[in-house]
This record gives C-alpha cells, sequence and structure tokens, in this order.
C-alpha cells in the first residue's frame, strides 16, 4: 500500500505527503571515551518556535519516516473524535501509552476493555512480556508468559475495541488498515500533521502505521500542546501530563522528564522517536537514524535547550555515562553543532 486515500474530517485540510527517500541524516549525538569520539549516532531534528515557524534543524526534517509509538498521542485524539466514550484521565492516558506493564497499566487495559464488554481475549496485538526489565523479571519468576495485556500497546488496542463496539463497527478486524476507524484515524493523524500519509504499514504491534514527516510530526505535538480544554486534542494532552507514569512507566526517563519540566508534553518511539512539546507551542521532534535508545534523551534536551528549558533541569537528561572498568571514562551527549547551551 503506497499511501492512505482517507476522507479528511472537516477540522483542516491536509498537504502534500512528505516524500518517500532515504533521509539526510547528520551527526547528532558522540559517544566520547577517554577524550576521544569512539562512536556517532545520526539522526534528525526540528526545534518549533511558539508561532510554528522552524527555529533549528539538522538532518532530514521533511522526509518520511515512522514516528512508530510517538504516534500514540494523535491516535488517541482520533479515538475521541471516532466515538471513544469519555474516560477518567488515567484510562485517557493509557491510550497514549507504551506502557511498562506495571500492575497500574494492566489494570487500567482491564477497565478500558469492561466499558465495552470486551475480554482481553478480543485484543489483536501481539502478546508479549512487560517491558520494564524489572517487571519483566519479576513476571518470569513467577511462571507467567507473554500475553496481550502485558504488550506495551494494549491501552492503544483496548481503545480501538472500545471505540468499535461503540460505533457498532466490526471487530474481528479493527486492525485491517482499511476498516472503517483505522480510516479515521489516518484522517485525524493527516490532519493534526497538516500533511498527507506517505505510506501505511504495520506497527509492531499488529496497528496501521501511517508514515509522515518529522517536521509534520512535531507540529502536531505543538497542536495538542497548546489545545484549548475541553477539546480532544486538549483532554488527551491533559491526561498525559498529570499521569506521565501511566504513558510509559514509573521509573521510564520520559515520565522524569515530564515531571521534570512544567507543562511539557512528552512521548517517544521505538526506533529512536521522541516528541516533546510545550504549553506555548514550543515543539522538539528526534529521530536516531540507527534507532539507538541511548542517544534518544541527550539529543532531546539539547533540542529543548533551543526552547529555552532551564539548563539545570535538563542536565540530568543531557548526558549519559560511559563506562571503563567499573568507572565512568566519558559521555555519551549531543554534538556541539546541536547543542545550544551547556547542559
Amino acid at each position: 500500500m503506497s499511501q492512505s486515500t482517507t476522507t479528511l474530517p472537516p477540522h483542516r485540510a491536509a498537504g502534500e505527503p512528505p516524500v518517500v527517500r532515504e533521509p539526510a541524516h547528520v551527526p547528532v549525538a558522540h559517544v566520547v571515551r577517554g577524550g576521544l569520539v569512539e562512536g556517532v549516532h545520526h539522526g534528525s531534528v526540528v526545534v518549533l518556535a511558539a508561532d510554528g515557524s522552524v527555529e533549528f534543524q539538522a538532518g532530514d526534517i521533511e522526509a518520511a519516516f515512522y514516528p512508530r509509538s510517538a504516534l500514540k498521542p494523535l491516535q488517541a485524539v482520533g479515538l475521541l473524535r471516532a466515538g471513544l466514550p469519555p474516560l477518567d484521565d488515567p484510562l485517557l492516558a493509557l491510550v497514549a501509552a507504551s506502557h511498562s506493564g506495571e500492575e497500574p497499566h494492566l489494570a487500567a487495559a482491564r477497565d478500558i476493555l469492561a466499558l465495552g464488554q470486551l475480554t482481553e481475549d478480543d485484543l489483536r496485538n501481539v502478546p508479549d512480556l512487560p517491558y520494564d526489565p524489572t517487571v519483566r523479571d519479576e513476571w518470569i519468576r513467577r511462571g507467567l508468559g507473554p500475553t496481550r495485556l502485558a504488550q506495551n500497546c494494549s491501552g492503544k488496542h483496548a481503545a480501538m475495541l472500545l471505540t468499535a463496539r461503540t460505533r457498532g463497527m466490526r471487530l474481528d478486524d479493527y486492525l485491517d488498515p482499511a476498516h472503517p476507524l483505522q480510516q479515521e484515524l489516518a484522517a485525524t493523524v493527516a490532519d493534526l500533521t497538516g500533511q498527507g500519509i506517505a505510506h501505511v504499514t504495520v506497527d509492531g504491534c499488529g496497528a496501521p502505521l501511517f508514515a509522515v514527516s518529522l517536521h509534520g510530526l512535531t507540529r502536531a505535538a505543538a497542536r495538542l500542546a497548546t489545545a484549548a480544554p475541553g477539546t480532544d486534542e486538549g483532554s488527551v494532552a491533559h491526561a498525559m501530563r498529570e499521569h506521565p507514569a501511566m504513558v510509559s512507566g514509573s521509573g521510564r526517563d520520559v515520565a522524569r522528564l515530564v515531571r521534570a519540566v512544567p507543562g511539557l508534553l512528552a512521548k517517544d518511539g521505538f526506533e529512536g522517536v521522541q516528541i516533546a512539546a510545550l504549553p506555548d507551542g514550543r515543539a522538539v521532534g528526534v529521530k536516531i537514524a540507527d534507532g539507538a535508545d541511548r542517544a534518544r534523551m541527550p539529543v532531546t534536551a539539547a533540542a529543548l535547550a533551543h526552547c529555552g528549558v532551564d539548563p539545570a533541569v535538563l542536565a540530568p537528561f543531557a548526558a549519559t555515562p560511559v563506562i571503563g572498568g567499573g568507572a565512568p571514562v566519558g559521555t555519551l551527549r549531543a554534538t556541539e553543532a546541536l547543542a545550544s547551551r551547556d547542559v
């Protein structure tokens, strides 16, 4: 399937889809050991000013790419537009989550299913062990195996099922890109990013995945972050800000970043993707070319410095120690070309 053919709702007409090409990534992070650059992570970064203009960019921010789970906040908005019944904030946060598989996450997913008289057996995401290593180890010690509920996307899938049931749509093929619900979600992604969808494939959990540009994804993050209370976008943003541990996990770096930066909206995605947006519309988007998660947060911290976030607040996220002989001998941090401040 080369690109979607959805009909957009009357929110905003999308522009042309981004170009499908090999992205022209540039160095964005250095692994420094003993004073020498041992490794280089390439990627692309965009920083948007409050008025939506591009304040800083590095690499290729216009090529089509897969946002992976950083797309979930947009899909959560799409589910509300499509008829997802009102949910308490912790449950709505889970709809936008890549959760760690902790008990509050599993309980919230069960609660969403129960609202539609659904069970875990109705889910069609792939079974998996909990994402958090500590939770996963305990799960295995208890003799438990992979389940659909424990898989990190179960909140999104539960909400898809609940929306489909509420609308009287088919349940057994809710993951088919041609399903009416997925067509409506694609239209919302196009609306929020302001661009057509360049390509449709299957994400790791089995749900349709829509290719947009890093610029478009970051623009959508800013739209959510600045949305008025009570709107679908504002409701998702509020739930994510108030319950960052439901969006990720109690010990995850994204949850810690949201707690540290007042009003921040943030979501990560596999393959080195991160979006973050402030209430005034300043926003950043990051894609690490090789998918290395270790470079995602240091590069994000450097990008947020361009937005004027306090360097002292960003310091815990700006560098990762490089270990030699059990002791720190260097750091992984953003390149000097990307860093705008000492963070």
